[in-house]
């Protein structure tokens, strides 16, 4: 009967401490923005400072970095996007960051699949732009991407770590059609609240 309890016990408490895991070390994070007339999203590895020299340390200056912790940095547009001059239409790509100590090389890549930057091929690039680092006054200890709207055609993917941070102006990939649309959209709309008035 004593061994029946322990044996109950042991279960109950594997149950129960199943349902948690331990903290991660780097944790993983989405971030979803509203943009246009969809959504931009990004899956990325916070990593932290923890006491270390980031960039030109931990984090090469010159070389391929992932952008993250972990698997690549996945980004996804549900439209075509004006990454830095060049038009790419909408899916999911990997995001990889080359940083010196002035300004970073932001890069897509056709692989979001790959662990790291350590099987990162550049024919499959999509698009390139390279951007200022600025330095913040406040130090951030967890990597963080952000997307900060700036109107409803234009939105800002933001970088910052320790204490830099770079930031890499997008904008809608076909402006005069997604101006059309946005005005059919609105007529509707109107309509639908005309009929809904009338009721």
């Amino acid at each position: 009967m004593k061994k029946l309890l322990i044996a109950a016990f042991i279960a109950v408490s594997v149950a129960g401490y199943s349902q948690w895991t331990a903290p991660a070390a780097s944790p993983r994070q989405t971030v979803e923005q509203q943009f246009s007339m969809s959504k931009i999203s990004v899956d990325y590895g916070r990593p932290g400072v923890k006491g270390r020299k980031i960039f030109g340390d931990l984090v090469p200056y010159g070389q391929v970095w992932r952008a993250g912790a972990n698997s690549s940095t996945k980004i996804e547009f549900r439209q075509s996007i004006n990454f830095g001059g060049e038009i790419v239409p909408a899916g999911i790509y990997g995001l990889f960051i080359v940083p010196t100590e002035k300004e970073w090389k932001i890069i897509l890549n056709k692989d979001s699949q790959q662990w790291g930057a350590y099987e990162y091929d550049a024919k499959l690039d999509v698009a390139e732009v390279t951007v200022p680092v600025q330095k913040v006054a406040d130090k951030q200890e967890y990597f963080e991407i952000s997307l900060q709207p700036v109107d409803d055609n234009s939105i800002n993917l933001v970088f910052k770590w320790d204490d830099v941070k770079a930031q890499l102006p997008l904008k809608t990939g076909k402006p005069e059609t997604v101006s059309k649309i946005v005005d059919k959209l609105k007529e509707i709309r109107k309509i639908e609240q005309d009929a809904a008035a009338k009721k």
